[in-house]
């Protein structure tokens, strides 16, 4: 019978193989963690949907994408909100910083509450920027992990459910195209700001460091497995597609982005450079440390003075006579009539 169908046979053999493959727990997998919860995910997409591997890893990384995009845009919102002010921004923190090093705590009080009021009349916050690689961060690593783990197992269907030259998931690109890609997509998001929004031209220290970044990262992650590079690959171009989206002005105005403000370069603080910002920061370091060390002793000084008996701190007490002024007032008072006549 089996011969007589030879063209059902293939079939056969796939729907034999597709039930036969275990579940991910079964192999260990899964679970109710968000590295768990992701494995689940792309499980579903592979059994439940019939996707191969990498077009599950695929349509995962678009969808979770797509589920933080809100959070990309609010980082947008605010990103072009505090560029736009940036000019009067450094000039209060600066008052602030300079009050705070020369131990002047009323004009440093009255900075604070200048740029307090200032950040609440114009609803800025530098601490919002953070809010975007704190939501990316964990998403990112979730599915790192849970990739890595699935192909360190492996997870035997891995092994074929790639495409292209990396049909092999749990193994390293033979060619290293996929490192090759995601290390020059790397570069143009982190060159762009495709995540945050920020492009201030004197953060001239910090995008020299980014831009070394990938080239750092390549040799050591060059031979993880196919996998998490099939994530990492989708998740930059994704950031590259919404770069080009989040700045189109019709976008940004649906989202309510502002428009950014090109503010002249002698209206910005003037960057001081990696090595000068270095040694910036060390000085104003030491001299916070001498204005706390000087303090600390003026209040020792108090402490005692309030608690103990008086001390002195002078060489000749006034109060303790000499042997010599005593005979001198001693004679004195023995002739009153001579001061009289005088």
């Amino acid at each position: 019978q089996w011969n007589q169908c030879p063209s059902s046979c293939p079939q056969t053999a796939d729907v034999l193989q597709a039930v036969a493959e275990p579940t991910l727990a079964e192999l260990g997998l899964a679970g109710n963690t968000p590295v768990g919860l992701i494995q689940n995910i792309l499980e579903y997409m592979h059994m439940d949907l019939g996707l191969p591997w990498w077009g599950a890893i695929v349509l995962g990384t678009v969808v979770a994408r797509l589920a933080v995009f809100p959070v990309i845009v609010k980082g947008q919102r605010e990103a072009a909100k505090l560029n736009n002010v940036l000019p009067e921004m450094t000039k209060l923190t600066n008052r602030m910083n300079e009050a705070k090093q020369s131990g002047n705590k009323f004009e440093f009080s009255k900075a604070y509450t200048e740029l307090s009021l200032f950040q609440k009349k114009h609803d800025v916050n530098p601490l919002r920027g953070f809010l975007v690689p704190l939501v990316q961060a964990p998403v990112f690593i979730s599915f790192f992990i849970a990739l890595r783990k699935m192909s360190y197992l492996p997870v035997p269907s891995m092994q074929t459910g790639g495409a292209l030259w990396f049909t092999d998931l749990t193994a390293a690109d033979p060619f290293y195209i996929l490192p090759l890609a995601v290390t020059g997509t790397m570069f143009f998001i982190l060159e762009l700001g495709a995540e945050s929004g920020i492009d201030n031209p004197n953060l001239r220290a910090m995008k020299t460091v980014l831009r070394i970044m990938p080239f750092v990262i390549l040799p050591l992650t060059i031979s993880f497995p196919t996998a998490v590079f099939t994530y990492w690959l989708t998740s930059n171009l994704f950031s590259l597609g919404q770069v080009a989206l989040l700045r189109h002005h019709l976008v940004r105005k649906r989202f309510r982005i502002p428009e950014k403000i090109q503010h002249p370069t002698s209206a910005l603080p003037q960057n001081d450079g990696l090595i000068q910002s270095m040694k910036k920061g060390w000085k104003n370091a030491q001299l916070a440390q001498q204005l706390q060390e000087r303090e600390r002793r003026i209040k020792n000084h108090l402490d005692l003075a309030s608690k103990g008996p008086l001390r002195q701190t002078f060489t000749h007490n006034p109060l303790q006579q000499t042997p010599a002024a005593k005979d001198k007032t001693s004679v004195a008072k023995a002739r009153p009539w001579k001061d009289t006549i005088g």
